[in-house]
């Protein structure tokens, strides 16, 4: 059954029971005085070189309304598309979330996070970052790069602040960004987070690729680590890393005297769980040979790396959320997986030694909770579709894993809308709508501002009648404010409206020529650019607004299949048919052992053709004969989602 939340988003209250989440109202208000950091000496001008302007606020800050002044604030409910179950309901759910960032990180609560790791968009290049090629997401990255690096550093500010205000006093942020713009970021985080918060810059080092003939080769990126008080946790013993051969393998009396500074420390051993790391990291990148941890996507981060991050700042049950959490590394840790280097010893025939290395994954029982986002629609099927393959396999056999939620913010799907109980679907687009649910008068389902408003049924088929228009008069007329202060308008929100609606509509606008009973009624579709003027209003600077508020239809899958060898098939989506005007597959997901959930066959989540552009077909070897279940998703780049399924008899 399809409900709608109330009007508070699942924190600490249980489990979610519907698809509809409405956010509580957060409103336009001037920023808080404490909201940057005071550091007015480390910021003060040099009084030996006169009046030299210095920048104490981060780029886009505004003192009275922040970073509202230009990114209006848009309140909108979540949709909860899919609730993924794993038998433990008494479970708080996780939550993975499809939109805008910015404005999904403004409903959630203050200082409710315990560590936030981020690799946002990096300023190398538009092609570097349009990944998928949703619109969603080319959209995003046109506004990002608009005015250069003022303009990404705006952009991005205005994301750290709400990030601040979620992370809990004891949290920590780590953002990951690469020589382009790294020195550029960690100013404007000094400003936000303040220059005494800052932990460590941290270089990730790794091997491969080009190497260029006119500088030195490029093999690092970078992490900065703040802390937002005074405070944050740092688990050393979780991430000490192995001493060199030369110190694990010399006799340890050795370092029972070690001179510093002329002082001599008596006692000093090496630490049996490895040694203080460093602040950088040779972690190695994954390759496209790597046929355990690589899903395809191309900015794919290793678990390894992830994992010394999630350890060092968190323990078990603390949350942890990525709001760019393109292929789900960050929550995969989160959920429990775990890597470790295994170093092996081969003898080769000459008699010598040589030893390699290997990467072993395990589960750990140090589960943390998650909060995910991304505006890619296929990012989010990707790491859903990801997490759930890894709770099927690994953790979920271990420990009871509580579910999660799939939950849409301003792209919203209509099939689901139209299944939704009538009250509910009335609470979501009075929500959508910037008008208040208000059910103690008869006929009438809520007000913007003065004017009442009522809403049609969820069902698209269903239009507005003649009936309907005069029973909505009739209880507009039976209100105070008719009677008192003359306030004659109305509002009707429907999918359609009936001939005969407009009709009975025209005849009581008429009456306010010869009769003072007379009704003015606007009629708005539900799916029109009336029913978002209110959102588009605030789309001066940004394109984004225009398209914030939008309603978008599943494709129809169609698929076939042909036997070409010994349980071996081809699989075709060519005949799917996108039904959002204007709109093409972006990807397409395979599911060869579909059972309870969705869970794509490794290898077939995110697979690219020739042009790198969605694959309409697979191939597949099954690995025995026999009915088998096969499920098949398709994603177009409006953010439309089907889902075909069928019994295959395996030759």
């Amino acid at each position: 059954m399809n409900t709608i939340e109330g009007q508070d988003p699942p924190q600490s209250t249980g489990p979610l029971k519907g698809d509809f989440i409405v956010p509580p109202e957060i409103e336009e208000r001037d920023e808080r005085p404490d909201a940057l950091p005071a550091q007015e000496e480390f910021w003060r001008p040099p009084t030996r070189f006169g009046s030299i302007p210095v920048e104490k606020e981060p780029l886009g800050w505004d003192r009275r309304r922040g970073f509202r002044k230009l990114f209006p604030q848009v309140m909108l409910p979540f949709q909860v598309v899919e609730r993924v179950t794993f038998g433990h309901p008494e479970l708080e759910p996780n939550r993975l979330f499809w939109g805008d960032n910015l404005h999904v990180m403004r409903q959630l609560p203050s200082e409710s996070i315990d560590l936030i790791y981020i690799d946002p968009p990096f300023f190398s290049g538009r092609n570097y970052n349009v990944i998928f090629g949703d619109q969603n997401e080319l959209r995003s990255f046109s506004d990002i790069w608009e005015g250069g690096m003022p303009g990404y550093l705006v952009w991005l500010n205005a994301r750290l602040y709400e990030m601040k205000r979620l992370l809990k006093k004891t949290g920590s942020i780590y953002v990951h960004c690469d020589w382009h713009a790294s020195h550029y970021i960690k100013v404007e985080m000094d400003k936000i987070f303040g220059h005494g918060n800052f932990m460590n810059e941290i270089a990730w080092c790794y091997r491969g690729g080009g190497v260029p003939r006119d500088r030195f080769a490029r093999k690092h990126d970078i992490i900065l680590w703040y802390k937002k008080g005074p405070i944050c946790k740092f688990n050393l013993d979780l991430v000490r890393v192995p001493y060199s051969d030369d110190v694990a393998k010399s006799d340890p009396s050795r370092y029972d005297k070690i001179y510093r500074s002329n002082k001599v420390y008596e006692g000093y051993r090496p630490n049996k769980l490895g040694k203080h790391p460093e602040d950088w990291w040779a972690i190695q990148k994954l390759m496209p040979s790597d046929r355990t941890e690589q899903i395809g996507y191309p900015t794919q981060k290793p678990v390894e790396l992830i994992q010394r991050i999630v350890d060092a700042s968190t323990d078990p049950g603390d949350v942890v959320a990525d709001f760019f959490v393109g292929g789900g590394s960050t929550i995969s840790v989160a959920q429990g997986l775990r890597v470790r280097r295994v170093t092996r010893t081969i003898q080769k025939r000459d008699g010598t030694e040589d030893t390699k290395e290997r990467m072993e994954y395990f589960i750990s029982e140090g589960e943390r909770k998650w909060i995910a986002c991304d505006q890619s629609r296929v990012a989010v099927a990707i790491t859903a579709d990801r997490l759930t393959r890894q709770i099927e396999e690994q953790t979920g056999k271990l420990f009871p894993v509580p579910d999660f939620t799939i939950e849409h913010w301003g792209v919203y799907e209509a099939r689901r809308l139209a299944d939704a109980p009538p009250v509910q679907f009335r609470a979501f687009v009075l929500k959508c709508f910037g008008a208040v649910p208000e059910e103690r008068e008869e006929g009438i389902h809520g007000y913007k501002g003065a004017v009442p408003v009522w809403v049609g049924e969820p069902k698209q088929s269903k239009g507005v009648s003649a009936a309907d228009v005069q029973a909505f008069a009739n209880a507009m007329r039976k209100t105070l404010r008719y009677k008192q202060d003359n306030l004659r308008d109305g509002i009707m929100l429907a999918w359609a409206f009936r001939p005969d609606a407009v009709e009975a509509a025209d005849r009581l606008r008429r009456l306010e020529q010869t009769d003072l009973n007379f009704i003015r009624l606007d009629m708005i579709r539900i799916d029109s650019p009336r029913f978002r003027e209110h959102v588009t209003a605030l789309s001066t600077h940004h394109a984004d607004y225009e398209n914030f508020l939008t309603f978008v239809q599943p494709p129809k899958v169609e698929a076939g299949y042909k036997r070409i060898g010994a349980r071996t098939y081809v699989f075709d989506v060519s005949e799917t048919v996108v039904m959002n005007p204007g709109a093409k597959i972006i990807n397409v997901q395979w599911d060869f052992d579909y059972g309870k959930r969705f869970s794509s066959t490794p290898g077939y989540s995110f697979v690219r053709g020739s042009k790198k552009e969605a694959a309409l077909s697979a191939q597949y070897e099954f690995p025995s004969r026999g009915k088998k279940r096969i499920a098949c998703k398709v994603q177009d780049d409006m953010g439309g989602e089907g889902l075909w399924t069928a019994e295959v008899d395996v030759q």
